[in-house]
């Protein structure tokens, strides 16, 4: 017996150690778990849902800015710098005014002004800086700082064919348009449309405010509301394009879903909406897609053969409006635009009055 428990003893012995190092081997890594991939949420008739409310107010620029060198993506320095340049932006343009400030406001650091807000006539008139919703922050797709909304090579739309003929027509005075009937005016500034591209297509943020929007589903059609001048566009699913001819504001939607991804195909884009300069033979292609939560993918491509040379496009990411679109009460007939209109007649009325004669007769 004392025998069989020395022999017992040294096999625990022996066999100790064995268990110790089996236990102290690093475990066997699990295979890596690929990402989940994110599925769109459906409606009730089956549909990838992207309804609901959002913007696409932003920082970045439809074309690319040559300071950045070509570059499709900012630094994150870059990123954090643009971003707090608009917080302190913000906090500066909510001063209170100061009441005893004389008409003729002294002239802003042009260097310190947005070019969108430069190209309204400098400092967005008697706006103060809370009225205005430009954007906050850079546009991310697929979480890419972008530094231009347009994704050629360049960021900018691609050179025009030679000879292909301009759009123009209906602002035969240039920029906004002349001053001399109500229809020579532009369509934001008559209250039809949006100013800018909020309206689309292709939809661009303005780069002021009520950069927000509706989308709603139904099985047979896809609804676009623009809050900015309460523009509807109402994209027909699986149907054909109409043929008579007819220029419809916003142009003849039509769409078709292929997978996850709503695809909208415009064509008969009125004049007044030209894109670049072109419409006639113009052709939008959109696609929206749902990629996360709070995110829909949106990516056009423009083609006109007898303005470009190949079609080219650009993309960005809708975000969450944190809020609802309420009426944007904004009519043709707006006082704005009899004042400027009396104001042009003023104008040559004044300088149409002969010139008091000076002394020795030269007038």
């Amino acid at each position: 017996m004392h025998r069989a428990l020395i022999l017992a003893l040294g096999t625990a012995l022996c066999a100790a150690p064995l268990a110790a190092t089996a236990a102290d081997a690093p475990a066997k890594a699990a295979p890596a778990k690929a990402p989940a991939v994110w599925k769109a949420p459906r409606t009730s008739f089956g549909q990838p849902d992207l309804s609901g409310f959002w913007s696409n107010s932003t920082l970045t620029p439809m074309t690319r800015s040559p300071s950045v060198g070509g570059r499709a993506a900012y630094t994150p320095d870059e990123v954090r710098k643009m971003e707090a340049a608009v917080v302190q932006e913000v906090e500066d343009g909510n001063k209170p005014t100061d009441p005893n400030a004389p008409a003729e406001a002294p002239k802003a650091d042009a260097s310190k002004i947005r070019p969108e807000f430069a190209a309204a006539g400098g400092d967005v008139g008697g706006y103060n800086r809370g009225w205005l919703d430009p954007g906050s922050q850079i546009m991310r797709v697929h979480g890419e700082p972008r530094t231009s909304l347009i994704t050629t090579a360049n960021g900018l739309p691609p050179a025009r064919k030679t000879g292909a003929a301009a759009a123009g027509g209906f602002r035969p005075g240039g920029g906004l348009g002349s001053f001399d009937n109500p229809e020579n005016r532009s369509m934001g500034e008559r209250c039809i449309l949006s100013f800018g591209r909020n309206a689309g297509p292709p939809m661009f943020p303005n780069g002021f405010y009520n950069n927000n929007y509706q989308f709603v589903q139904t099985p047979d059609a896809f609804v676009i509301q623009v809050e900015m001048v309460h523009d509807t566009r109402i994209v027909r699913l699986n149907s054909p394009h109409r043929t008579d001819g007819v220029r419809p504001l916003m142009g003849d939607s039509i769409g078709h879903w292929e997978g996850d991804t709503l695809v909208v195909e415009t064509t008969n884009i009125p004049q007044v909406q030209a894109f670049m300069g072109a419409w006639q033979t113009l052709k939008i292609t959109e696609k929206f897609t749902r990629v996360a939560k709070d995110r829909v993918l949106y990516q056009f491509t423009a083609e006109d053969p007898a303005v470009w040379d190949k079609p080219w496009g650009g993309e960005y990411e809708f975000a969450p409006l944190q809020g609802i679109i309420y009426e944007y009460a904004c009519h043709e007939g707006n006082y704005a635009l009899p004042g400027m209109l009396a104001g042009a007649r003023q104008q040559e009325a004044a300088a149409a009055k002969p010139k008091p004669a000076t002394p020795g007769g030269v007038q």
